[in-house]
C-alpha cells in the first residue's frame, strides 16, 4: 500500500532531478553563446527518464541523436551535477563562423519550456503531498 503512495512521488521526484539537470545544461549553453568553438550540449529527456525509472540507482543521461564527438575532444561529463553522467552534443542548426553551435532562439525556447515543466512537476508533487497529509490527518 505504501509503495502505491510513494510510487507517484518517486516518479515525479526523478523527473524533477532530470528537469533541474536539463535547466543547468541549457543555462550553460546560453552563457556560452559568444564563446568561440563552444558546442551546445543537451540530452534526450524521454530516454533519460526511462533509464531513471528502469534503474534503482542514480540515472544516467542518454546521448542525443547528434553527430559523434571528435576523438580529440575531452569526454563531456556533467561535473558537479546530481547525476554525474555524460552529456551529448546538441544538434547544430545554424553554423557560425567561430565554430559556436549555440542557437540562442532555440535555447531560450528550451529554457522556458523546461522551466514551465519543472514548475508543473513541482506543483504536482506539492499537491500530492498535501493530499497524502490530509488523508493521514483525517480531514
Amino acid at each position: 500500500m505504501f509503495d502505491k503512495l510513494t510510487g507517484t512521488l518517486d516518479f515525479h521526484g526523478k523527473a524533477l532531478v532530470l528537469r533541474a539537470e536539463r535547466q543547468r545544461t541549457i543555462a550553460s549553453n546560453i552563457a556560452n553563446a559568444d564563446t568561440p568553438g563552444y558546442v551546445a550540449r543537451d540530452f534526450n529527456f524521454r530516454e533519460a527518464m526511462s533509464q531513471a525509472l528502469d534503474s534503482s540507482s542514480a540515472a544516467g543521461l542518454a546521448q542525443p541523436t547528434a553527430s559523434a564527438p571528435d576523438p580529440r575532444h575531452l569526454p563531456l561529463t556533467a561535473s558537479g551535477s546530481a547525476l554525474g553522467s555524460k552529456l551529448g552534443y546538441g544538434v547544430q542548426t545554424q553554423p557560425a563562423m567561430d565554430g559556436n553551435s549555440v542557437d540562442l532562439d532555440r535555447e531560450r525556447g528550451n529554457f522556458v519550456d523546461n522551466a514551465v515543466r519543472y514548475e508543473s512537476t513541482l506543483r504536482f508533487i506539492n499537491g500530492t503531498s498535501r493530499t497524502i497529509l490530509s488523508a493521514i490527518s483525517g480531514q
